[in-house]
């Protein structure tokens, strides 16, 4: 019997964590393991165990505690010299600006706090999956204020974009924060048909994803419309759903205190 395609090969998204705390290593496991679509395939206590884990294992996408490092930024370069391909959500103690915008330039799709909510880290893990970058609403504006401050992109440097009607109306979704799927009920396609607008919309203006589409339109006014509301991207808000019933309780943390050594 021919195996089968391999599109259909693929039934989950192969994840490696690493993190120097057994706990949160074990808590993430858990939460994962309740969904049909993430499997964890490696783990890693230690920077060097996370780089041979990510050489070892076919992941997608790499969970590191950016306290494994004393120079985070550094080891994510490293990490990425090994397995370009590789998906990167970085996990922090607590979101610091400067360090946030330093792993976001140096190719993390995500930053974030330890105590995230397991049901949005869920959400942005299959984000990163997707290819699309994923930041907690304070992030996105350091990156916005650090984008509209930089003078490292004149605006000089690429010609007056010109988008088609439907390729502006795809773009619009994206400075929104919506989905393919989400832009494809607006415009009345398919995924992938949005998706073959998106890699053109790219070239034409030169950038690589969705966040450096978005920050390009705003700071280039290539979508001027005054009734437009001010764009959204890339947030930990997940799209807005159909009204539900009220839950009876908040969303479950994963809070996980960092052990002291033993005196």
């Amino acid at each position: 019997m021919a195996p089968p395609p391999a599109e259909n090969c693929k039934q989950f998204i192969p994840v490696i964590v690493a993190d120097s705390q057994a706990i949160f290593r074990a808590g993430l496991r858990k939460i994962f393991a309740v969904e049909n679509d993430i499997r964890v395939v490696g783990q890693a206590e230690t920077l060097e165990q996370t780089l041979s884990a990510v050489k070892k294992f076919a992941a997608e996408i790499l969970v590191f505690e950016a306290a494994l490092a004393e120079r985070p930024v550094e080891a994510l370069q490293e990490i990425l010299k090994e397995a370009p391909k590789l998906r990167v959500i970085v996990v922090t103690e607590t979101l610091d600006q400067e360090l946030t915008l330093d792993l976001f330039r140096r190719g993390a799709h995500s930053i974030v706090s330890r105590e995230v909510d397991s049901e949005l880290l869920v959400e942005c893990l299959r984000r990163v999956a997707d290819g699309e970058p994923w930041l907690e609403p304070h992030a996105v504006k350091w990156v916005l204020e650090a984008y509209r401050t930089q003078g490292t992109r004149p605006s000089s440097a690429r010609a007056k974009v010109q988008l088609t009607p439907k390729e502006a109306l795809i773009v619009s979704g994206v400075t929104q924060g919506m989905t393919n799927k989400e832009i494809a009920l607006r415009v009345g396609t398919t995924e992938q048909v949005v998706k073959n607008y998106l890699r053109k919309v790219y070239d034409k203006v030169g950038v690589a994803d969705r966040l450096e589409l978005a920050l390009y339109c705003l700071n280039s006014r290539v979508l001027q419309d005054p009734k437009r509301a001010p764009p959204a991207v890339a947030t930990t808000v997940p799209p807005a759903e159909e009204p539900a019933k009220p839950r009876p309780s908040p969303p479950k943390r994963l809070i996980v205190q960092r052990s002291r050594p033993s005196e």
